[in-house]
């Protein structure tokens, strides 16, 4: 789903951003898994792609060069020259950084230093977080599904969420259960779901959010990439890289995400201080903690 980039004041937002006018020129394109790969895989390294070649394209999205080729035809250039130049003349700019004196672990953290700066650049336009707010505020239950690798940032919301809002119903077990969990939310009156899809995207999950979108849901998403596998069934998507310079995944800029949308729906929430106030009573009387 599109996001409407632009900033009411004229400040420098999300729209001037490499990885913004990026995913603007991949918009209204019918792209395959491959190519959806090559678009994540330039929009995660935008600085750097008009200086890339199509073998390092290539390399760098795991396709072969002829899929680059391919991609760049599927947008409407002659071939990938043609996409090149065209970066470079809507978005000139240095290439990145010299990170080679990094060793991996710099590396990683380095990558997700990126990862939240173009999260940052995202944000200059709050109206899509703000949107997101106000719907999970106003779902009467509201599920929070996040499966295998989303699992751990669906359970830190859900946590969070339950002190503010009354009624968080987690999903963050996969089965036949699923289905009978998002029925029996609708039937206590939910209107939205908040869901947190992560690499490598469950195939359960994407046949969920089509099962709570014909159940009526709307559905607000966490993931990876506008291009990720969920996109199709989401009202509204909201990106956050991943880095994959580790053997595992890391998330720092979908967990931020999370704690954003929590200020969000709080915001829509007026009670929602009154019940951390009362939390924080209970937790002092019980001597919860130890500070």
């Amino acid at each position: 789903m599109s996001v409407d980039r632009s900033t009411a004041d004229g400040s420098r937002g999300v729209a001037d951003s490499p990885a913004a006018r990026l995913q603007t020129l991949f918009e209204g394109h019918r792209l395959t898994p491959t190519q959806r790969r090559i678009a994540h895989s330039m929009v995660r390294r935008a600085a750097d792609v008009p200086f890339l070649s199509s073998v390092e394209l290539a390399e760098l999205a795991g396709v072969s060069q002829p899929s680059v080729t391919r991609f760049a035809v599927a947008l409407g250039f002659d071939g990938y020259p043609a996409l090149r130049r065209h970066l470079r003349e809507v978005a000139p700019a240095e290439p990145a950084a010299d990170t080679t004196s990094y060793n991996e672990y710099q590396q990683a953290v380095e990558a997700e230093i990126e990862n939240l700066k173009h999260l940052a650049e995202v944000l200059a336009d709050p109206r899509p977080v703000r949107r997101a707010g106000r719907l999970l505020a106003a779902s009467r239950p509201l599920p929070v599904l996040g499966l295998r690798a989303a699992a751990s940032q669906a359970y830190g919301f859900a946590y969070f969420a339950a002190k503010v809002h009354p009624d968080v119903r987690l999903l963050h077990e996969g089965g036949t259960m699923l289905h009978d969990r998002i029925d029996a939310a609708v039937r206590a009156g939910a209107t939205a779901l908040l869901c947190f899809a992560l690499p490598r995207h469950p195939r359960e999950v994407v046949d969920t959010l089509a099962y709570a979108k014909a159940a009526g849901l709307s559905v607000v998403a966490v993931a990876d990439s506008a291009f990720a596998p969920v996109a199709k069934h989401a009202d509204l998507l909201l990106p956050a890289a991943v880095g994959t310079g580790l053997a595992f995944d890391t998330a720092c800029a979908p967990m931020l995400l999370g704690r954003v949308l929590l200020e969000a729906m709080c915001d829509d929430l007026p009670d929602a201080q009154a019940r951390l106030e009362e939390f924080d009573a209970r937790a002092a009387t019980r001597g919860l903690f130890v500070e």
